[in-house]
């Protein structure tokens, strides 16, 4: 094992602007979970993304059952899910004691297919189950297709709650990922583009509906005097020192979607020509912020696997995941209905078996982004002159 500073794969990044908001929660003792950081934080994302409310929550998982709950989500009902996310898409369907069926991505986008969604709908329709919602998630900083999913939903009349927790400052047709479904869901855990150390935020044009879910995340206290609670509710508002760090945080949002897409703008150029090699194709719809420079290994061509060039990232000290696991091949999921791209073909499946995430973080040093790539090239030629001696 190398003794060199580790490379994470997305760590936080942190600057000046965020302890002038944090001091000042400080200095006017406003560490309660509530206050006037929180206010201004959901203000000013809400105005960020240009939408008509905003509300900010402990994290982008609360924030996804809140949009479930206002939905109506209960014991029985069906929600259509991409495949390929993290499980966090998924548990808060389980907690309403929901039943999520999983749809597949495409290779163009790598977020939902509106050709699985299509069939899925179809058969659903026919058994007299249609979902209550689509959660579809704009996948390492890209939004999904979303006109076709949106057309393809009012034709069958299913609210969309878009999951952008890796897409803030990504764009669609002009607009912001995470403000074209009914609710959007953000994050701003460590490993997100900008963060509150741990929280996540609810965004919607119905304004009502998020006083309701502003209600049942302060643990649905009424209106009384003494503590008077009709609902059940959850301890989920984001507190007013971390909504401080966001508020610095979102101040350079641009400025660090722009240093992840140069960071991938390098790996690309060196390894663009690479046979085997496949990024994440950026759809021409819209912005991708390259939350994570993500890519394809095809083993046959490259003679090396993704597995592989993990390893050996690993024994540099040098921080690579794979791509989601889907979902549908979770153990605690496997028993729920999968829709993929083809009746044949799978999608996810393939970019699971093939698919690396590199290291993208928006501190990340153009000397660190060169160890990375020298540790890949030199495993490459390393296993490409063992071949040719063999």
């Amino acid at each position: 094992m190398t003794n060199e500073k580790r490379i994470y794969l997305s760590p936080p990044h942190i600057g000046e602007k965020e302890l002038h908001y944090v001091h000042e929660a400080f200095a006017t003792n406003w560490i309660a979970p509530l206050g006037p950081n929180v206010d201004e934080f959901e203000r000013e994302l809400a105005d960020k993304v240009s939408a008509r409310g905003a509300l900010a929550l402990s994290s982008g998982t609360a924030a996804i059952h809140q949009a479930l709950r206002l939905a109506g989500i209960g014991r029985g009902d069906t929600v259509f899910v991409s495949t390929l996310t993290f499980i966090a898409s998924v548990n808060p369907v389980l907690y309403e004691g929901a039943e999520p069926v999983f749809i597949d991505c495409d290779f163009e986008t790598w977020n939902m297919s509106p050709q699985a969604l299509e069939r899925a709908l179809i058969a659903a329709r026919r058994e007299n189950r249609l979902p209550k919602a689509v959660i579809v998630v704009n996948l390492y900083g890209q939004s999904a297709d979303m006109d076709p999913i949106v057309d393809l939903c009012e034709r069958f009349g299913v609210l969309i709650i878009e999951d952008a927790a890796e897409s803030l400052g990504a764009t669609y047709k002009g607009r912001a990922s995470g403000t074209i479904g009914a609710y959007g869901i953000y994050s701003f855990n460590g490993n997100k583009i900008i963060t509150t150390s741990g929280g996540g935020m609810l965004v919607s044009g119905n304004v009502d509906a998020l006083a309701k879910a502003r209600y049942w995340s302060t643990q649905a206290r009424d209106p009384a005097l003494h503590y008077e609670h009709s609902e059940v509710g959850y301890n989920y508002r984001l507190s007013n020192v971390l909504a401080g760090i966001g508020r610095g945080q979102l101040e350079l949002l641009e400025e660090r979607v722009n240093a992840r897409r140069a960071v991938f703008s390098r790996y690309e150029q060196v390894f663009r020509d690479v046979e085997g090699f496949t990024f994440m194709p950026e759809a021409a719809y819209g912005r991708s912020t390259r939350w994570l420079t993500a890519l394809t290994v095809n083993p046959r061509i490259a003679g090396v696997t993704a597995t592989e060039l993990i390893k050996a990232l690993a024994a540099e000290n040098i921080e690579a995941r794979p791509v989601w696991k889907p979902m549908h091949l979770q153990p605690l999921l496997r028993k729920y209905d999968y829709f993929p791209h083809t009746e044949q073909f799978s999608v996810s499946d393939q970019l699971f078996r093939q698919g690396i995430c590199l290291p993208s973080g928006s501190s990340m040093s153009q000397q660190e982004q060169e160890r990375v790539i020298a540790c890949i090239s030199y495993e490459m030629e390393t296993r490409r002159a063992t071949h040719e001696s063999a």
